[in-house]
């Protein structure tokens, strides 16, 4: 940004309340959120390093309500980012679900942060709500493999990483799997994200990306850190929150092909304790920024 970097987000602010929203539990739940956040950023971030607009693509913008949402993909962030366009629509769209997908991540439909100046920037970093949705780390990366490599319509990533993951980390590959990437194994996945050569070469893709690296939570003091385990009220608490109008509502999810914790390990028993040692040590400061436990399922002990 120049000279004028941006300066560090300001502290969360104390919204309030009125006298009918007694949420006082989850106020509490989301205070120790925000606590255990901070503790754990001041432990582990030595020098505090300025925030780049780049750094801000991920921050999507209502400017009516004051809400910054950081956007994480496989955390619900398809309905957020539709419930975003409601907010953000002025009347243009009612409900959420009436939004097909695709459209929900089409660039122009919604304003990230790093397309303000620096003082606008700075603004917003500092009045707005700011909001961010984590998840498992281990079960939101089986759920983007999943997602991105066993489905047959996602010929792009199977085009893109696809080859290149069978081209280094399979032995002997057949001529048809070089050319069409289309049947990755969960474990070459793995071989792929511990490659040094691969975050050389290029920032990992979104749908990996550490949840640390996509919305540096130890500069921007998110306000709300809400869990894909508890999506449905810390959607509410935040709609809640910035008075947004009772009729927005956040989608039901569908649990029909959900990833879960079960399912997350069995992708697991073909993992060495070796890999899932480094695994677990490349999403290390998710797991403690966010406050979740080792899986039992790893032989990491």
């Amino acid at each position: 940004v120049g000279h004028s970097q941006l300066g560090q987000a300001g502290d969360p602010l104390c919204w309030v309340f009125s006298p009918q929203f007694e949420q006082s539990s989850l106020q509490a739940v989301h205070q120790q959120r925000r606590e255990m956040l901070s503790n754990v950023c001041s432990r582990y971030t030595r020098k505090r390093r300025l925030l780049q607009p780049d750094d801000l693509r991920h921050l999507v913008v209502d400017d009516t309500h004051g809400l910054l949402y950081c956007y994480v993909p496989k955390v619900a962030c398809t309905n957020w980012k539709r419930v975003m366009m409601v907010l953000t629509g002025q009347g243009k769209y009612q409900d959420p679900l009436g939004i097909p997908a695709h459209e929900a991540h089409i660039p122009s439909n919604l304003r990230t942060l790093s397309e303000y100046s620096v003082p606008e920037i700075n603004y917003r970093l500092r009045s707005y709500l700011k909001f961010v949705f984590v998840r498992e780390p281990f079960e939101r990366l089986v759920s983007a493999y999943r997602n991105k490599f066993t489905l047959s319509y996602n010929t792009a990533f199977h085009k893109r990483y696809g080859t290149r993951i069978i081209r280094r980390h399979r032995q002997e590959p057949s001529h048809h799997a070089l050319e069409r990437g289309d049947d990755v194994r969960f474990e070459e996945f793995v071989y792929y994200l511990l490659d040094p050569r691969t975050q050389q070469e290029e920032p990992f893709n979104e749908h990996w990306e550490r949840v640390h690296s996509l919305c540096h939570p130890c500069i921007i003091h998110y306000d709300v850190v809400g869990k894909y385990e508890t999506l449905a009220e810390d959607a509410n608490y935040i709609l809640q929150l910035v008075g947004a109008d009772t009729s927005v509502k956040f989608p039901a999810s569908s649990k029909t092909t959900r990833t879960t914790d079960d399912m997350t390990a069995q992708f697991f028993q073909d993992i060495s304790p070796f890999y899932q040692r480094r695994l677990f040590n490349l999403y290390k400061m998710d797991y403690l920024l966010f406050n979740y436990s080792i899986p039992s399922y790893l032989r990491i002990r």
